[in-house]
């Protein structure tokens, strides 16, 4: 009930349609009752009295009936699903709206598979379970009491039969609806880890072939997809044998009124017409029955799938606005970590473990260290995509959590070291560092960037449109145009990871020689696995195991002959005698 509590706010914008729809269908239903109490009484007083004009009379009032029966069904369909596509579309817009709010560390625990499917497949299981419900729920419950009241009122003695009937039905359809809401939560399940698999497999499909991994990835999928179909066998069998099992009683329901009836007319007791007449409304109770079942098990079915968008809706987001939040007006970019730690998973190993350093603005700051050692991390914790553990990252002398955080990150650049494009043009996705920018602000940005070659040849420049992932591009073009992205910005702070890995090194001093140009007053962090990237660098972290190691001037670094001395061995420094 509380799940139907959170998603009833959706359906009140379309109450009235959900309303109006049940009440044309009371219409429909009224309409389909009366038909085999007429038909009863054509064949008692017009056929067997030979009335012509009775026939025909209550034939046209048949017809009469039908179609406004139709008419109403029509307009009842039309306004169902109507409230249901737009309460689906609602909650589909809260639903994204919700995930692009998430911090990184919810999207994490949800799980990205988890997400799909509750955007796609379970938002469409609601819809359909609530079009259904305006449509035949009401239908089924009137056509079933009516008939039993028709049938009291003109066939009482053909009544044991429903007596009989009707609770060994009853008893099916209850044993089904009841079993199949466990089946349907695993089906679900399932389905999360197919879509899971899916999208892991897809995102990382140049890795699966350079490893020759096909094979051992379509076994995984098989083991996920049978482990699904297991799951839907199961369900869709138990639902398969309702309809046989409630066919098999309605016959012998049948069978015991054509039994008994004869007997009765042959007595004389009854007409032939009421036989016919109680034959139809057992048909309409099994429909009756049949259709609220039907309805009954899509909601079944539907409420997993409400408890799982409910459960989205209401996570509680690890990094909400502030409160109280400082306002941004001019953010100088003094960044400061003091004593932070940080964890991926709550009992999880600290990848941070008591960072501390300062950097000034118009200060470059480079950091260094093996894979693993928590390089990354640092970056994503000052764009506040994670939160620390313990400690504290001041800007300015303030918590970071004591800004808002879409004004903070608005003031901060952020280079990842994949670059992320988007479907759409080359202007569109530098833009999206900062939206209103001019062209010339492009263009600049473009050419800090190095950029600006390759963009000159391609046919539309400018507006030449990626495809999805930007696979029209080679990996130095994408990078260089997500480092353009970050320019456009020219934000207090510049958090740069790793993110010049696939240029060429002409381009990489480039890029490094405008970013000391035109961002001399701002902060800036250079993540880099290459010393040449943080030759330059005002200041030089090193990190070994989470930890801070080291750290100095590059020349500093070099006399203290340790972690960075043998990085920058390794990548064919030349050998620093102690004198030096």
């Amino acid at each position: 009930m509380n799940t139907i509590k959170s998603l009833y706010p959706y359906l009140k914008p379309y109450k009235w349609l959900a309303l109006f729809a049940p009440l044309l269908m009371v219409i429909e239903v009224l309409a389909d009752l009366l038909q085999p109490t007429i038909m009863q009484h054509i064949i008692d007083y017009g056929i067997a009295n030979n009335n012509q004009t009775y026939v025909i009379t209550r034939s046209i009032l048949m017809l009469m009936l039908a179609i406004i029966g139709l008419a109403a069904g029509i307009v009842c369909a039309i306004l169902s699903t109507k409230a249901a596509v737009n309460f689906s579309t609602d909650i589909r817009k809260s639903l994204f709206e919700k995930i692009e709010n998430l911090s990184n560390s919810n999207r994490d625990k949800l799980g990205t598979g988890h997400l799909i499917t509750v955007m796609t497949n379970d938002v469409t299981s609601v819809q359909n379970a609530l079009n259904m419900t305006l449509k035949v729920l009401v239908r089924g419950p009137l056509l079933f009491a009516g008939s039993i009241v028709i049938v009291l009122l003109t066939a009482r003695s053909l009544f044991p039969i429903i007596v009989v009937v009707v609770p060994i039905l009853f008893l099916c359809i209850w044993f089904v609806i009841t079993k199949g809401g466990k089946l349907f939560k695993k089906v679900q399940q399932s389905v999360d880890r197919v879509n899971t698999k899916v999208q892991e497999n897809l995102s990382g499909m140049r890795v699966v072939k350079a490893y020759v991994r096909e094979s051992y990835e379509i076994n995984q999928f098989k083991e996920a997809n049978s482990s699904l179909t297991r799951a839907n066998m199961s369900a869709v069998q138990l639902i398969s044998l309702l309809m046989p099992v409630i066919l098999f009683v309605v016959n012998i329901g049948m069978v015991a009124t054509l039994w008994l009836g004869g007997l009765q007319v042959e007595a004389g007791k009854i007409e032939a017409g009421v036989i016919l007449a109680f034959i139809n409304y057992l048909t309409i109770i099994l429909n009756g029955l049949m259709s609220s079942s039907m309805v009954l098990m899509q909601i079944t079915r539907a409420f997993p799938s409400a408890e799982r968008i409910d459960s989205v809706l209401k996570t509680k987001i690890d990094i909400p606005p502030a409160n109280s939040a400082a306002q941004i007006n001019t953010l100088k970019g003094d960044l400061s970590f003091q004593n932070v730690t940080y964890s991926y998973s709550k009992n999880g190993e600290n990848v941070l473990k008591d960072i501390s350093f300062t950097a000034k603005h118009g200060e470059t700051i480079g950091i260094i260290g093996s894979t693993g050692s928590g390089k990354s991390t640092l970056a994503k914790l000052i764009s506040r995509l994670y939160d620390p553990d313990g400690g504290g990252i001041f800007v300015d002398g303030k918590n970071l959590t004591n800004y808002d955080v879409k004004e903070l990150r608005s003031s901060i650049g952020f280079i990842p070291q994949k670059a992320t494009l988007f479907t759409g043009t080359i202007d569109m996705n530098i833009r999206m560092g900062k939206d209103h920018a001019s062209s010339s602000e492009i263009e600049d940005a473009a050419a800090f960037a190095c950029a600006t070659e390759f963009i000159e040849k391609l046919p539309e420049k400018y507006e030449y449109p990626l495809t999805r992932g930007a696979t029209n591009l080679s990996g130095g073009q994408k990078q260089r145009l997500s480092i353009a992205r970050a320019f456009v910005r020219k934000p207090a702070i510049l958090v740069i990871d790793d993110a010049t890995s696939a240029l060429d090194a002409v381009s990489e001093a480039q890029v490094l020689t405008h970013l000391k140009e035109e961002f001399s007053d701002a902060t800036v962090i250079i993540i880099a696995s290459k010393i040449s990237s943080l030759l330059h660098a005002d200041h030089i972290i090193v990190m070994d195991e989470g930890k801070i190691a080291e750290q100095g001037t590059h020349e500093e670094l070099l006399r203290h002959r340790s972690l960075y001395y043998d990085i920058y061995l390794a990548q064919g420094g030349k050998e620093v005698l102690p004198s030096e």
